[in-house]
């Protein structure tokens, strides 16, 4: 007799949960328990462009809003790589969700175990430690969501420009004015976690890079105003519309990091730009599990229609199961090389699997739209908006897919104090 009918059962985000520690393995399943209510309300977020409000209550009632928020102040205190495989597994149940996340999860790593290793003086310190318990105590005690406005439409957020985004030191605070595009929560978040650039008295123009400041501003403060439309590809529950401010007031307890600290933190700490791959992450393993089932016939409110004998599935599975491999391999080892100061090759290895993490994913939702054939088309199936929002991935800065190769092939080649010789005539 041919052995009873086995479901298939998803592999781990990490390959194996043997590997992780017991909390890195409590807090990957309390997401996958929240993962099947969340991958059934995806379509109407895409659908409407709406943010998920009732997906972020779930993590609040879970406790995971404060996931990487230090255990001193009341957190979980989860490192980078610990975040790294929490947020796979957010994207494979709804990429949007997860996304999202990554805006929240940066004010908390930025202003927490990243500023821990940073150079300040005892009383930067000291200063530091008693303004980002204020914001902390918002998130695990009133369950606020902090958003991370960044891009300018200018070079600013890929790193060659100051922001134009400025802000005034006044009596008590900062008079903030500017304007961020493609804000992911607006008009969601609580907070927004702004990137400006200080103002210094006496000098003309907007200063440099290392006058790059970090300050979270309440998005109910006068002369915050969201505007604009949000209509994209894909990634449309993130409502990323845009964000001006025209002379916020904030106090000087609005700053996350020190005045002139963010510019070391992303000298010394590069990783902190690859937090989005998460969300990638976990859309690519998303489009094998959808493959694997919708070939099995195992696709809930569908006919058990098994279509796996087929040479030309199996070779596709295949090479998709290769592909997410070797994927998942450099996404886990990126994420733990997350350190201050790291090495020349660590650094070239950062970009090599951001751009891998981001590319692949769409290439892994290509081929399951191939290997699937047209039903997967619908809207009534998940693979379609996988594939639309596996493509905005490379193009979400600070590191884009070109940008990636740029920065790449240069350190390839070149050591970091080296300049091209001029040619002779």
């Amino acid at each position: 007799m041919p052995a009873a009918p086995q479901r298939y059962v998803p592999s781990h985000i990490a390959g194996h949960a043997g590997t992780l520690t017991p909390r890195q393995r409590e807090w990957v399943g309390r997401v996958a328990e929240l993962g099947p209510a969340w991958s059934a309300r995806a379509a109407r977020y895409d659908r409407d462009a709406s943010f998920p409000f009732e997906n972020f209550d779930d993590l609040r009632r879970a406790g995971l809003l404060g996931l990487c928020v230090p255990q001193a102040s009341g957190g979980l205190g989860a490192d980078f790589l610990t975040y790294s495989m929490v947020g796979a597994e957010m994207g494979r149940w709804c990429g949007t969700t997860a996304l999202c996340f990554n805006m929240h999860v940066c004010a908390c790593l930025w202003s927490g175990a990243i500023a821990d290793g940073l150079d300040m003086s005892p009383a930067q310190r000291a200063d530091h430690e008693r303004i980002r318990a204020l914001h902390y105590a918002r998130i695990v005690s009133q369950g606020q969501l902090f958003a991370q406005p960044f891009s300018e439409g200018g070079a600013a957020a890929a790193g060659s420009a100051p922001w134009s985004t400025v802000a005034r030191k006044v009596e008590g605070g900062y008079l903030v004015s500017g304007r961020k595009i493609f804000v992911s929560l607006a008009g969601a978040a609580d907070w927004y976690g702004v990137l400006c650039t200080l103002e210094r008295p006496g000098r003309e123009g907007r200063g440099t890079r290392q006058d790059a400041l970090y300050l979270a501003l309440p998005a109910k403060a006068p002369g915050v105003t969201v505007h604009g439309d949000w209509d994209p590809l894909g990634m449309r529950g993130t409502v990323s519309r845009n964000v001006s401010f025209q002379d916020v007031f904030v106090a000087d307890e609005a700053r996350l990091l020190p005045e002139g600290l963010y510019f070391q933190a992303a000298s010394r700490f590069p990783h902190m730009f690859g937090t989005l791959a998460p969300a990638y992450m976990g859309i690519a393993q998303a489009a094998y599990d959808f493959t694997v089932q919708y070939l099995r016939g195992e696709i809930p409110g569908m006919p058990p229609a098994r279509r796996r004998m087929y040479p030309t599935k199996q070779h596709a599975v295949a090479e998709m199961r290769v592909k997410l491999e070797a994927t998942r391999a450099l996404f886990l080892q990126n994420a733990r090389d997350a350190r201050l100061d790291p090495d020349a090759d660590t650094r070239m290895r950062l970009y090599a699997a951001h751009y891998t993490v981001m590319e692949n994913a769409n290439d892994l939702c290509r081929l399951a739209l191939r290997t699937c054939g047209g039903q997967s088309m619908l809207k009534t199936l998940p693979l379609e908006r996988l594939y639309r929002d596996s493509r905005c991935g490379s193009l979400m800065l600070p590191w884009t897919a070109e940008l990636c190769i740029d920065h790449l092939g240069r350190e390839c080649l070149y050591e970091a104090s080296e300049e091209d010789e001029a040619l002779e005539d």
